[in-house]
């Protein structure tokens, strides 16, 4: 089976894709020509634009579908595998039991100006994410949640007091990087307040952020889109309570 791959249009390695990007223009026919030029530099032969929409008065939202020449080789794709085995609650729950003899904390935040928690929340609230209960249903896993909008003396000063095992942040903002100086700022932050033995387990989580980076941010785990809290406590078990 050949490694090398186009993508899927209409038929099977036609290189047909299809893209979206805003334009600071108001919406027009000569926004619309902007659209398809941009299109046609970035590779696309022939580039149409399919979509057109605008965004208040200024700007314009596109849609353009048309053909790249590039292919991809499998076997050079780069990818963060899972190196832990996924556990069920009652493996995740003995695995702590077994090797702690107490309640595993986990600390979770939000941390600067980002106010989504629905990342957060869905991995550390009983109610869960994609069918898993959160972090909360775990009975050896004590859950401090100090939702959203958090500074990071904040963060470092509660893990201090719960004597968190684990520290969870989670960054929906990327503007202007904000979620990798934000990260950067707490790993340097508990690098400072914890001697390297003592520092909890630091992990971060958002649709943005590339697995690879973990430790170019000084961080143990960082876990992308469609995570669930079944992957997340598996990790923590792996790497706490093995």
């Amino acid at each position: 089976m050949s490694t090398l791959v186009r993508p899927y249009g209409d038929t099977t390695g036609d290189g047909m894709v299809q893209i979206s990007f805003t334009l600071p223009v108001p919406h027009s026919k000569r926004a619309e020509g902007a659209a398809q030029q941009l299109a046609a530099k970035m590779g696309l032969d022939p580039a149409l634009v399919v979509h057109a929409r605008p965004m208040g008065p200024d700007f314009t939202f596109f849609v353009v579908y048309g053909r790249v020449h590039h292919l991809v080789d499998l076997d050079a794709v780069e990818v963060i595998e899972r190196d832990y085995p996924l556990l069920t609650p009652k493996e995740v729950n003995a695995a702590i039991k077994r090797s702690l003899s107490r309640r595993l904390v986990v600390l979770g935040a939000c941390i600067g100006t980002d106010a989504h928690t629905v990342g957060i929340d869905a991995i550390l609230n009983i109610k869960g994410f994609a069918g898993e209960k959160g972090l909360e249903y775990y009975r050896e896993i004590k859950v401090v949640n100090m939702g959203a909008q958090v500074s990071v003396p904040q963060l470092v000063d509660r893990a201090v007091a719960e004597q968190a095992d684990a520290v969870l942040v989670s960054q929906v903002v990327t503007q202007r990087d904000a979620h990798l100086l934000n990260t950067r700022e707490m790993s340097a932050a508990f690098g400072e307040a914890f001697p390297a033995e003592k520092r909890p387990l630091l992990v971060v989580g958002g649709p943005r952020f590339d697995e690879a980076m973990a430790g170019e941010l000084g961080v143990d785990r960082i876990f992308g889109r469609g995570t669930t809290p079944g992957e997340v406590a598996s990790f923590l078990a792996h790497r706490l309570a093995s």
